[in-house]
């Protein structure tokens, strides 16, 4: 099958998402190009076709990770050879079959890990690498709130802080997933898409809240989370799949809670920051702490993928396969 991408040509349904045949490639300075073995798919995906982050300009080659070989390398390109394998994050472009990669977002994949697994967990590592060290430095005793604590993200969230030595409590939308969430390591589950968070967590907590929520869900959630954070504690808000957060009265954050608005993809934009989150995304990965895989696509397939991404109710990541 010859080589295709995948055109996002302006915002809207999954009617958007075009497959096209791919045009030869050859990397300029400072450039690799790489064949991708498996691409990674994150909510940042829906939020560019539905035009919640909209991009610059139209037609795109939309998603932001992916794992593959190295099949060239152009001038200038050092400690990078073809043969090589390699996995990236937070650098739109990935639906494709092939892509030229800025050299320096190349991050060499270990062989004891699986291009599937890179794939589906290195924007998600590297996101809870930010949240949980730089964000708000968990550490022995914390006691954090982790939303979607089944899903992808999640998935990673829940492991990486228990093996911080934190306390995790995790909200799921069913009693399956609350399962997954216990394997995962959660302490506490609260099951319920709607269900009343800040009683449950002030139970928990003896009355006292989280000192953290990592809310990733967005809409009517954050409130609830700020509700379960206690005074003093950190209320960090990344993703809206729920929707758009209503308003919220200032006087919620008192006595002293700080809300805080992390973006990976902005954190990731400066090299340094990349290099430091996208290294210990791999080493978390060689540690156990990968997304669950809960399906896999042809890359043709690219709009049923995203429909099953954007319901919500995939427990784990998804992957397109060129």
């Amino acid at each position: 099958m010859s080589d295709r991408e995948i055109h996002l040509m302006g915002c809207g349904g999954t009617e958007k998402l075009e497959i096209h045949p791919q045009p030869p490639l050859h990397p300029g300075a400072g450039e690799i190009l790489v064949r991708h073995r498996a691409i990674g798919m994150n909510f940042v995906d829906i939020y560019h076709r539905i035009g919640t982050y909209p991009l610059a300009a139209y037609p795109a080659i939309p998603g932001v990770e992916a794992a593959g070989i190295v099949e060239e390398v152009g001038p200038d390109v050092t400690g990078i050879a073809p043969g090589d394998r390699v996995a990236y994050g937070a650098t739109l472009g990935a639906y494709a079959s092939t892509r030229l990669l800025p050299a320096h977002r190349a991050i060499l994949l270990p062989d004891d890990i699986s291009f599937q697994a890179a794939a589906a967990s290195m924007l998600k590592a590297m996101t809870a690498y930010m949240l949980l060290h730089r964000t708000y430095p968990v550490c022995e005793g914390t006691v954090v709130l982790v939303h979607a604590a089944a899903g992808g993200l999640g998935a990673i969230m829940v492991r990486w802080a228990k093996q911080l030595g934190a306390i995790v409590i995790g909200t799921v939308g069913t009693e399956e997933k609350a399962v997954l969430a216990k394997q995962y390591g959660a302490d506490h589950v609260i099951v319920g898409r709607n269900a009343d968070i800040a009683p449950q967590v002030k139970e928990l907590t003896g009355g006292r809240g989280v000192d953290v929520a990592y809310d990733g869900i967005g809409g009517s959630t954050l409130a609830r989370s700020i509700a379960a954070t206690r005074a003093f504690g950190t209320i960090a808000s990344f993703g809206q799949p729920a929707g758009p957060i209503p308003p919220i009265e200032i006087e919620t954050l008192r006595p002293g809670k700080s809300l805080t608005l992390p973006s990976i993809m902005a954190h990731a934009a400066d090299p340094a920051n990349y290099r430091e989150a996208a290294e210990a995304a791999i080493e978390a990965m060689r540690q156990g702490m990968a997304a669950t895989i809960a399906g896999e696509f042809p890359l043709d397939d690219v709009a049923k993928a995203q429909t099953l991404l954007e319901s919500g109710s995939a427990a784990g990541s998804l992957l397109l396969i060129p």
